[in-house]
């Protein structure tokens, strides 16, 4: 067995055609001088001609000759090595790309042969008679009238407009291209029919489903992984949407074994706020968007939030709290479930009756959407999951009675592995995601912070003790797991959220500066404005004025976010003159009188700011889990939503950052007290005492044999005081500590003036070492 290098952290890096492994390479002194252990590579596989992230991989699955191809990786695999780095992957086995079936022949021959196709149960397509398009592979592309007009036969092929699709054999003549189209196994309807033949990565038509249950589509699929295990080219890799399967359990059971045990496998799954991973799943643990909710949570000042919570309310008429938000995503589920995946839904309800055909279809319906809206997680068919579906079923059925046939059915279809299982499972991940995610978070703004993949906006802020109590079930349960901070899918980095949280620090000060914007120049939109004007301070330059990159940046997120809400302006209803509205008043607010308030709001936070920035990243690095660092992120970072987040990142900036050598420090404490950290590593709570106790957040690391590494910082910092610091004491374990980052030595009680006195976060270790 290879010896792989400890997990310490990860970096990881967007890939595309422009930076491929040379470009990867090129990193490794910077990453082994930041003592990381692991590079973390987005998806690597040949994906859709022009692709920019690579999750639209296309078959045969292979090495992308873009990012330099199979030789390509064994150089970086050996430069990696060489400096001590591990590499880990980005795997996608729950779709492939299809926006060109031309380079997609696994879907081409799907299209041109239909169920006769060789591919016809590779993907999960519905051929019934009764999947509203006659048992042909509906495919939504036609404009909303449905005029088939435009319709070419050129090439072999028929064109609509920008989409070619495939001709069956002997089928492009003779007649109209209509009546060719009529003669395919597939059917093009409207884009709004509420048709789709085939399961999705969630609405993306481009993405279609892959049937991995079937073990012909797993061995096509991961034949080029096992390669490169057996070339020991990787040490691990993460698994994306997991959740969007048939069966993830038995996947991640057969991913095991082709791995092996000393290979990690990271499962990006998003945790509801009371949900745990299943402990019985073979992985190491998540990518971590749980721990990120709970390390934000707690620079959250709760009387802050229900200040913001009130400014909220007066420019909304609504407060966003957490009966609101309840009743909003279970709405919201019912409207996404109902316009975004009746195709879905109808499938599921077809599995629920199967076993009885006398069900009451219309009933059965109304109880799976019910059941979807209420259960709060992506998906229950978790064993440690079971009893929630059980419980959330009855309740549904105390509130109405007329829907418990219905439920009892839906309950006995789904207690043994199945297609209803799996389809109320993956409809409701789905339906989840879109509803909440990429919807209710862009409709609400009270703490816009919290709106995050894995967040909790209801409840955005945790005491001290529940974090040290998440934080020690953590190390005991998942001390390998992923701790995210920033990532390709996170709605706003970790710098640009941790502005954000300071405005529960200083309510007042913002509702006043809310006040005074809407009085100079009103947005077009209350709601609209108030949650892009958070997310603008976030993004706020501390030594300079907003340029025009910058401003550019800030109309680009506004347009996505307003869309994704769906209030003013969507992305298949564009409203032009709201859009252009709000790039008017972002040009106003950016310059003159009203860009002079926000500064002055930024300038009067920004000591605190970078105190609790670095607060963040060293909980991130040294807490329960492993950190990854997201590339770039290593320097003040001000990204948005993607694509924004995946902008290509300057390396020229300065080695002696404050932000780079903390996370030096850190690191390298972390590898050389590593068993501190893994499985068998403790967690304990420092205690506080003094006037600034809840400012204080300490732990120690260690073993059996003791702690090995404290971290003391504080939270709220804009309102921690020189004497309330001086005055508050640390109980430190027995024995003398040294600050790594100044030598400094401690023992006993310290103040946490003494702590801090050289910046806001201390690391000490035994005085032996």
């Amino acid at each position: 067995m290879t010896e792989r290098p400890e997990l310490v952290a990860t970096y990881r890096i967007q890939l595309t055609p422009d930076f491929g492994f040379d470009a990867a390479a090129q990193l490794l002194p910077e990453l082994a001088d930041l003592a990381i252990s692991h590079l973390y590579l987005s998806p690597i596989g040949a994906a859709v001609e022009g692709s920019t992230h690579g999750y639209d991989w296309v078959p045969p699955p292979r090495v992308a000759t873009v990012l330099g191809g199979l030789d390509g990786l064994r150089a970086l695999r050996r430069a990696a090595t060489e400096h001590g780095l591990g590499v880990i992957i980005d795997i996608v086995p729950n779709h492939t790309g299809v926006a060109d079936p031309r380079q997609n022949p696994w879907f081409t021959d799907l299209l041109r042969y239909g169920s006769a196709s060789q591919y016809a149960q590779w993907f999960d397509v519905d051929f019934s008679s009764d999947n509203g398009s006659d048992g042909k592979i509906a495919l939504p592309v036609l404009a909303e009238d449905g005029d088939l007009a435009p319709l070419v036969v050129e090439d072999g092929h028929l064109r609509y407009y920008e989409h070619v699709f495939p001709l069956a054999p002997g089928t492009a003549t003779p007649g109209t291209p209509v009546e060719v189209h009529d003669r395919q196994h597939y059917r093009l309807v409207p884009w709004n029919s509420g048709l789709i033949g085939y399961r999705r990565f969630f609405t993306v038509n481009e993405l279609a489903g892959l049937r991995q249950e079937d073990s012909e589509v797993y061995a096509a699929t991961h034949g080029w992984l096992r390669d490169l295990v057996a070339e020991d080219l990787i040490d691990g890799v993460r698994v994306d949407h997991p959740d969007g399967l048939w069966d993830p359990m038995t996947y991640l059971r057969r991913l095991r074994t082709d791995l092996g045990d000393d290979r990690f496998i990271f499962i990006e799954k998003i945790l509801a706020p009371d949900e745990e991973v299943d402990p019985t799943l073979p992985v190491q643990g998540t990518t971590g968007y749980e721990q990120l909710r709970i390390i934000d949570a707690v620079f959250a000042a709760p009387s802050g939030v229900i200040e913001l919570g009130e400014t909220h309310e007066r420019l909304t008429g609504f407060e966003g709290n957490a009966e609101w938000l309840h009743k909003a995503e279970r709405s919201t589920k019912l409207r996404v479930l109902q316009d975004s995946f009746p195709t879905e839904h109808r499938r599921l309800v077809r599995a629920i009756t199967h076993s009885d055909p006398s069900a009451d279809l219309d009933l059965v319906a109304e109880a799976s959407a019910e059941l979807i809206a209420d259960l709060g997680v992506y998906r229950a068919d978790y064993p440690s999951l079971r009893s929630r579906l059980v419980d959330v079923a009855a309740a549904i059925g105390d509130r109405t009675p007329r829907l418990v046939p219905a439920l009892s059915l839906i309950v006995r279809a789904t207690a043994t592995p199945g297609a209803a299982s799996s389809r109320l499972a993956q409809t409701c991940g789905a339906v989840t995601a879109k509803s909440v995610e990429d919807s209710l978070f862009y409709r609400t703004a009270r703490l816009v912070s919290a709106q995050e993949v894995g967040g909790d906006p209801a409840n955005p802020s945790l005491s001290r003790r529940q974090f040290h109590d998440a934080n020690t079930l953590r190390a005991a349960t998942w001390p390998r797991a992923m701790t995210a901070a920033s990532t390709h899918d996170t709605k706003r980095g970790e710098d640009v959220r941790t502005r954000i949280l300071l405005l529960t620090q200083v309510p007042e000060r913002w509702s006043i500066l809310v006040r005074r914007i809407w009085s100079m120049s009103p947005p077009p939109d209350d709601l609209t404005g108030y949650f892009l004007l958070q997310n603008i301070f976030g993004v706020w330059p501390v030594d300079r004025p907003v340029d025009d990159t910058l401003r550019d940046r800030i109309k680009e997120y506004a347009r996505k976010a307003a869309r994704e809400a769906g209030l003013r302006t969507t992305w298949t209803a564009v409203d032009e003159e709201f859009e252009t509205a709000l790039d008017t008043w972002i040009d106003t607010i950016t310059t003159g009188e009203a860009a002079t308030a926000i500064t002055g709001l930024v300038t009067a936070t920004a000591n605190s700011w970078h105190q609790e920035v670095l607060a963040h990243k060293a909980i991130t690095l040294l807490g329960p889990g492993f950190g990854d660092i997201y590339q770039g992120t290593q320097w003040w970072d001000d990204s948005l939503v993607d694509p924004d987040n995946r902008r290509r990142v300057d390396y020229t900036q300065p080695t002696d950052h404050p932000k780079r050598a903390l996370i030096r420090d850190a690191l390298r404490t972390r590898a050389e007290h590593a068993a501190a950290f893994g499985p068998g590593g403790t967690y304990e709570q420092l205690i506080a005492d003094g006037p600034a106790a809840d400012h204080v957040i300490a732990f120690g690391r260690g073993t059996a044999d003791g702690p090995r590494v404290l971290l003391v910082t504080a939270r709220f910092t804009h309102s921690l005081t020189a004497t309330g610091q001086s005055h508050t004491t640390i109980r430190l374990p027995a024995g003398r500590w040294r600050d790594v980052r100044n030598g400094a030595l401690h023992e006993g009680t310290p103040t946490l003036a003494a702590l801090r006195a050289d910046g806001p976060v201390a690391i000490l270790v035994p005085l032996a070492d």
